[in-house]
């Protein structure tokens, strides 16, 4: 009877073993590379977020004194703020309802 370990077997297992060891070193290799890309995706959200504050800590004052602007109005004519309220909502009502 044959034995089932002959040459060609052996040869397999080395290869399937080369093969394993590779893979291991590969994701590796794949595990530091993603590292890497998160901590330079989380450094750009950073970098944008801070930006988006600063420009919006500059605007504040020049959007308080237009707030103000339109709270006064709307007080003087509140006819009209009701009805630019009520265009508002139908606008609003129509986009969500609009979409199914």
């Amino acid at each position: 009877m044959a034995s089932f370990s002959t040459l060609p077997d052996i040869d397999l297992e080395k290869q399937v073993a080369a093969l394993s060891r590779e893979l291991t070193a590969l994701k590796k290799a794949v595990s530091r590379r993603g590292g890497a890309v998160y901590e330079d995706g989380r450094d750009t959200a950073l970098d944008a977020y801070s930006d988006l504050a600063g420009r919006l800590r500059e605007a504040m004052p020049v959007i308080r004194k237009q707030g103000r602007v339109i709270e006064r109005s709307a007080r003087d004519h509140p006819a009209v703020a009701a009805a630019v309220g009520l265009v508002v909502v139908g606008l609003v009502a129509s986009l969500l309802f609009g979409r199914r």
